[in-house]
């Protein structure tokens, strides 16, 4: 049994629900390993399933199938993304009050004990410096109170490919979208962010930041075993699997431990000016233009159009998860 992500590479309920299910429904999905293109097969049978774990800015588009996922077997948690970010640096995101109703709406269905929020990635520039942060944060954090437990937040990595898109989107605007804050100041911003998330009985959960992991902060395990463990509490206790989750850091910092994802890069269209997982949200779009929900692989490339993916895939074994830092 393995843990399924779904995904870091891309957001899969706002815009492959249809596709996970599909294959959900035919037990298995294909992934191509972006380094070697060797093409593996994922399980995606209940019996071979620990959780599923859900990374989305939208989760609309599966509200409505929760139960099915449910009756099916499958347990599973969300890291749901809301940062409010203004248009140079978040173009196409949803709406920071629809954002928060979804959230909201999430938590009502599956507690707010399985949906984590995402204060993800933290970026201190011209739009938004530290003030700034401080007054969205507090009105979120707010918004969320009884919604969740957990916020995970980390700053931004400067991968080539961010630098890249926020310079671009810097220029069109006129602004500087990005710096690059002193420790000291970052954990002086982390300290007030941590205030305001107690006092809605929130805690802070730093990911890929140890550093930041201090009085009253926890180091993030996005991927968790002790949150899997609490997905299978209500089992009996002869049918509860045995967790010896190894750890499998996806970057340095990470504390994740392993699981599968499924995704694939260049594929969302959310436009984040930020993101490591997509060169731009040109190249997104047209996969997504090109994406076949029917396919067993999310986004299949020009190289393996027309072929039968059973004839070439290869079992997926201890297959690390790219560091995105890579695609730079």
């Amino acid at each position: 049994m393995r843990v399924i992500s779904a995904s870091r590479r891309t957001d899969i309920p706002a815009f492959y629900s249809r596709w996970l299910l599909n294959r959900i429904r035919a037990g298995f999905c294909h992934w191509l390993n972006p380094f070697a293109s060797q093409v593996y097969r994922v399980s995606l049978a209940p019996e071979d399933c620990l959780a599923l774990v859900f990374w989305t800015r939208n989760p609309q588009p599966l509200l409505a199938h929760l139960d099915f996922l449910r009756r099916e077997g499958f347990r599973f948690y969300f890291q749901l993304t809301i940062t409010g970010y203004p248009r140079p640096i978040e173009s196409h995101t949803p709406p920071l009050e629809e954002a928060i109703a979804s959230f909201r709406r999430l938590s009502q269905l599956v507690g707010p004990e399985r949906v984590f929020w995402r204060y993800d990635p933290i970026l201190l520039g011209d739009l938004t410096p530290e003030r700034y942060h401080v007054e969205r944060f507090d009105r979120i954090s707010g918004e969320l109170a009884g919604y969740t437990r957990r916020c995970y937040f980390s700053f931004v990595d400067l991968y080539g490919k961010a630098v890249r898109n926020l310079g671009k989107a810097g220029r069109e605007h006129g602004v500087a979208l990005v710096g690059q804050p002193a420790p000291d100041a970052r954990l002086d911003l982390v300290r007030r962010l941590r205030d305001l998330a107690a006092r809605r009985d929130i805690t802070l959960h730093a990911c890929c930041e140890p550093a930041l992991a201090v009085e009253g902060i926890q180091r993030a395990h996005c991927v968790d075993a002790d949150v899997v463990r609490t997905l299978w509490a209500d089992a009996a206790p002869d049918s509860r699997p045995a967790l010896a989750l190894r750890a499998a850091p996806t970057r340095k910092g990470c504390g994740c431990v392993e699981s599968a994802d499924v995704g694939a890069y260049d594929t969302c269209v959310f436009g984040c000016a930020y993101c490591y997982a997509t060169n731009s949200r040109e190249a997104a779009l047209a996969r997504l233009r090109a994406h076949d929900p029917d396919d067993s692989i999310l986004c299949r490339p020009e190289s393996l159009r027309g072929v039968d993916l059973q004839s070439i895939e290869r079992p997926l074994g201890g297959v690390a998860s790219p560091d995105p830092g890579l695609f730079a």
